[in-house]
Order: C-alpha cells, then structure tokens, then sequence
C-alpha cells in the first residue's frame, strides 16, 4: 500500500474526526442552553470548534476525489456521490460560516445548527464514504 495513500486514509479520518467531535461538542453545547458564547469555558471552545469544523470541510470533495482516484478503481460512481458530498459539505460549510459570524452565539443558534438538514446530510455523507474506502483496506 503506498504511502500516498496512508496518508489520505489518515487525512479523511482526521477529516470526519473533527467534524464527528464539533458535532457532538455542539449537541453538549446547545443543551447548556447559554444566551452567549462570551464568559463561560465551553463558549470560548464552540467557536473554535466550529473553526476546525470549517477548516476540515474546505475541499472535501476535491481531497476525496483525489483519494479514490489514487485507489486506481473506477471512479464514476465515487464521482456522482463526491458530487452529492461536496453540496452537503459546502451548504454545512455556509451554515457553520453563519454562525461563527455571529457575536454571540448561543445554545439555541447551536441548536439550530445541529439539527440543519446539511449538517446532518454530510455527516451521513461522510460515514458512507468512510465506509465504503475501508472496504478497500481490507481488499489491499
């Protein structure tokens, strides 16, 4: 197995691992049922959650692709569901973007997000192709 391809399978999981934990950290967050993410210990962390969850979405699509098309199979129907990922990952990306915008945010914005169709779509995204490349560990 080559190393290029270690690395995108460390990459794609360090990926849907901080989306995966922004997740969860804002499920926590929005429970806490804060008017504000100012003065409080997991306030100051929900926005750089939600940087690093920014961060690992920003060419999704295009690191997948590149991935599959270093596995050297057919790339036709991981292309048609990147496409179905990246305007997941691209409407969650818009939707993380409008809520660090905010000056404060609060557990009901967080709430709000959580339960945004497009973050949800993408993290269903995410553990289908997650998934399906594993199966080419174990055939490796």
């Amino acid at each position: 197995m080559s190393s290029t391809i270690e690395a995108a399978r460390a990459e794609l999981s360090s990926r849907c691992d901080i989306i995966e934990e922004s997740y969860e950290f804002m499920l926590a967050y929005a429970a806490q049922g804060l008017d504000t993410d100012q003065g409080s210990g997991s306030g100051g962390q929900v926005r750089e959650y939600l940087k690093k969850c920014d961060a690992s979405l920003s060419d999704l699509a295009a690191f997948l692709m590149r991935f599959v098309e270093q596995l050297n199979v057919e790339s036709a129907p991981y292309a048609g569901f990147i496409a179905v990922l990246e305007r997941d990952a691209r409407d969650a990306q818009a939707a993380v973007r409008l809520v660090l915008a905010q000056p404060a945010i609060s557990s009901q914005l967080v709430d709000n997000l959580n339960a945004s169709i497009h973050l949800r779509a993408l993290l269903t995204d995410l553990f289908l192709i997650d998934e399906v490349l594993k199966t080419h560990r174990r055939q490796a």
